[in-house]
């Protein structure tokens, strides 16, 4: 099983991410990790802190070498602010200078008071943050390399931000993730992204916020990855669980799923056809991809399609959302913190980490191995099996 866990908090000195479950022998470098925090960090319409904030890596654990050992791996995210809050945020005991009693909607900040006991919302926000997400980013780069090895890529781009939708369809194959990353907004389409980008002009120009949506593709996935026999196994609701967690994030849509319960089965299903040259389906492919490359909670070989919506960012630059301040009673507006017009760009690299990491659990439940070496070994008998059994009921 393949399993991390983060800490930090977004002003703190450092986020840290441990992965266990990696099998040895895997090819892991910081630039490899630091590429993927930076696209991170791409996007028209992201606040002045993605300017000046660097990703200082340090790997601390389960690498020699440029190579997994086996033993979990420890990776920690240095902040380059932490000069200017150490005494705000230091764990030593004190009090706050300037306790934050303004909770703003649509963020984690008043539920998490009050589950907690806080008077502060920092004690929350700083958690909540969606800062967060660097250290997922980061297991995330491991998830990609071990996928990888058995030749699976997973690539992102925005499908909407805001009113502005590209084309239904269009979308980049898995070469193209060089060329949706050059776009501003990470859109693949060119007249679409020109299109955000005036929208998001004018969003900051009245200190608004927007949201959007990201289409994140996994392909050349192989065929059975997940299970039918129990609702825990299922992999489009193991994948769907790990993109909501993702913050700022209100639904998910595996495939065509929203539009298909308009239609009648005889248009909303994929058909099935013969073609030997299809490895990863065992010699079947489907004629479309309606189901997102998931079907009865399992891996068709189909590309595995999610799109992700995110809710514009609570935090303005004009606060005029209506709150109350927990210290007085009294009714007035959400406080003011640097942020982003929006952060939908970056989402789609978060949501790219998540689906890595989920599909490369399942491929380790799957195919197994201590070592890199045995893993693909693993996955290869495999997929030649699925070609051999399949090729016997084929027609001549």
């Amino acid at each position: 099983m393949l399993r991390f866990l983060t800490a930090g908090e977004s002003h703190g000195p450092s986020l840290t991410v441990i992965i266990e479950g990696l099998p040895a022998g895997l090819a892991i470098n910081e630039t490899q990790i630091g590429d993927e925090l930076a696209r991170r960090r791409l996007g028209y319409g992201r606040g002045p802190r993605m300017r000046f904030e660097r990703d200082e890596l340090r790997l601390i654990g389960g690498i020699r070498h440029g190579r997994t050992l086996g033993s979990p791996v420890a990776i920690e995210i240095l902040n380059s602010e932490w000069p200017k809050w150490e005494q705000e945020m230091s764990a030593a005991p004190g009090t706050p200078s300037d306790k934050l009693t303004k909770p703003r909607p649509g963020h984690a900040d008043l539920a998490g008071m009050q589950k907690y006991a806080f008077d502060d919302a920092r004690d929350v926000l700083e958690r909540a943050s969606a800062r967060e997400t660097a250290a997922r980013v980061a297991a995330g780069a491991l998830a990609k390399a071990l996928l990888g090895a058995i030749g699976v890529r997973v690539v992102s781009h925005v499908v909407r931000i805001g009113q502005i939708a590209s084309p239904v369809g269009h979308r980049p194959g898995p070469d193209d993730l060089d060329v949706v990353d050059e776009s501003e907004v990470r859109c693949f389409d060119a007249d679409a992204a020109a299109a955000m980008i005036l929208e998001i002009k004018a969003a900051a120009k009245e200190g608004d916020s927007l949201g959007g949506i990201v289409e994140v593709i996994a392909y050349d996935v192989p065929v059975g990855l997940g299970s039918y026999v129990h609702w825990d196994r299922k992999l489009d609701g193991l994948i769907a669980g790990a993109l909501m967690s993702i913050q700022a994030v209100k639904a998910v849509e595996i495939g065509d799923g929203m539009i298909q319960a308009s239609q009648r089965g005889s248009v909303a299903h994929d058909a099935i056809a013969v073609d030997q040259s299809f490895t990863q389906g065992g010699g079947y492919i489907r004629r479309s991809d309606h189901a997102g490359g998931l079907e009865g909670g399992m891996t068709s070989g189909a590309p595995v399609i999610a799109k992700v919506a995110m809710k514009p960012l609570a935090t303005l630059n004009r606060p005029v959302l209506e709150t109350v301040d927990l210290a007085t009673g009294e009714t007035t507006v959400s406080f003011k913190e640097r942020t982003d017009v929006t952060a939908v760009p970056a989402l789609g690299v978060v949501t790219e980490a998540m689906l890595s990491l989920v599909l490369a659990n399942e491929a380790l439940r799957k195919f197994g191995g201590d070592s890199v070496e045995e893993f693909v070994r693993n996955h290869a008998t495999y997929v030649a099996n699925l070609g051999s059994t399949s090729s016997r009921a084929l027609p001549e």
